[in-house]
């Protein structure tokens, strides 16, 4: 009888332990194996401090991955935690729980900076839709040993210099100036040429006209283009996204690669750190650049089965030490207040994206990701119609008209909601 009844306890005991388990889904959208390694890394930590807790991760390949994921949430297999990038919030703000609250009360979140606060809250100004687990700012890599070759003295500090030397090392045999990202996730680089060549990053001008289409943004449009069409960037280049031209550079296919702290690890990875050096953007006609700095974060879609441990899962990823490991190997600046005292922060190989920083002539462009469709804009319109510009297909002029007629119609629906 004893052993029928620690029978019956013992299954008793499965039972209630099988309820009891739950099972998060999260979705990563900016996969590459370093990150999902990563970040199975920090999953299986989260599972071990959580017993009968499950995490199914799901990683969608970045080329493809707006369109993966929105087909994902209109078909109803809705995640409970997601990788968001910046130009998605908006499309998916009114399914997102606001982390506000939950921030307040947390342990760590006095020590978010003060930027991570006002980024998780860029669709609104007011609610947290995520939080960021770091930032990208552009800077420009270059190849050492390409210039020295080329004849090419010094790094270009201007448009013109870069232009300049960007000819002379497309003039080696099978050399190229510019890693030129014409694929996938490629809408920075415009913006940043048509940005520093307009002497101003403003999206939009007092009458709520995007200024996309305006001379010195045409021009900068232009300046890739003639990158492009004069030989100065492989042909390839125009399909290329993040992997290839990092792969580029590495190569020394290419000279030139403008990018964020992620390409670091694999350059580093694969060339001696002192065939290469990153500094920042080249200024325009004003004396000033604009490059670019935006960001991805931890989110948490209303339609979650238990928003308490959906959060649990985010503040672990969000943690301080949780994130420090998640940006050096993933490439980003931290969100908690101190970590640029991290000896790994304080080296060389960041001077470019620090002197950015602190330089009065970078003034960094974050991307107007509180407009609903600029996820949109940015992975289909900006994709085809830049593409289509690099071939040849249409003018600068031509892609300027339709990315300002479309970012101004934005603009006013957003500004009309407000």
């Amino acid at each position: 009888m004893r052993k029928i009844l620690g029978a019956i306890s013992a299954l008793a005991v499965l039972a209630t332990a099988s309820a009891q388990a739950e099972t998060l889904k999260l979705v990563e959208v900016i996969t590459s194996p370093e990150r999902t390694k990563v970040l199975q890394e920090q999953v299986d930590a989260f599972e071990a401090a959580n017993p009968g807790t499950e995490v199914e991760i799901i990683s969608l390949p970045w080329g493809q991955a707006f369109e993966k994921f929105a087909t994902m949430v209109a078909g109803g297999d809705i995640p409970d935690v997601v990788e968001m990038p910046d130009r998605w919030a908006g499309i998916y703000k009114d399914k997102l729980v606001n982390l506000n609250d939950k921030i307040a009360a947390w342990e760590h979140g006095k020590t978010l900076t003060q930027k991570t606060l006002d980024m998780g809250r860029q669709t609104d100004g007011e609610s947290a839709r995520m939080i960021p687990y770091g930032f990208y700012l552009r800077a420009m890599f270059y190849n050492k040993k390409l210039l020295q070759e080329a004849g090419v003295e010094q790094p270009p500090r201007t448009m013109a210099e870069f232009m300049d030397a960007s000819r002379a090392i497309s003039e080696l045999d099978g050399k190229y100036g510019y890693c030129l990202r014409g694929g996938p996730g490629g809408l920075n680089g415009w913006i940043m040429m048509a940005a520093t060549m307009n002497g101003d990053n403003t999206f939009f001008d007092e009458n709520g006209k995007s200024t996309l289409n305006q001379p010195g943004s045409v021009e900068g449009i232009q300046f890739l283009i003639d990158m492009y069409q004069n030989g100065y960037a492989p042909k390839d280049s125009v399909s290329w996204g993040f992997n290839e031209i990092v792969a580029g550079f590495y190569s020394g296919t290419c000279a030139f690669l403008d990018q964020d702290p992620d390409a670091l690890i694999a350059v580093s990875e694969r060339m001696e750190a002192d065939d290469f050096a990153v500094i920042p953007m080249p200024v325009g006609p004003s004396g000033k650049a604009f490059p670019t700095i935006g960001f991805a974060g931890w989110a948490m879609f209303d339609t979650t089965s238990d928003e308490d441990l959906s959060w649990k899962l985010i503040a672990h990823l969000s943690s301080p030490d949780a994130n420090a490991a998640w940006a050096k190997r993933v490439g980003v600046i931290p969100i908690h207040e101190g970590a640029e005292q991290d000896p790994h922060f304080k080296t060389e190989q960041f001077a470019g994206w620090f002197d950015t920083l602190n330089g009065d002539q970078y003034i960094p462009t974050v991307m107007p990701t509180y407009l609903e469709q600029f996820g949109y804009f940015a992975d289909s319109i900006a994709l085809e119609s830049s593409q289509e510009a690099l071939l040849g297909q249409i003018s600068a002029q031509e892609v300027a008209d339709k990315w300002a007629d479309f970012l101004t119609e934005e603009y006013s629906r957003w500004k009309e909601a407000q």
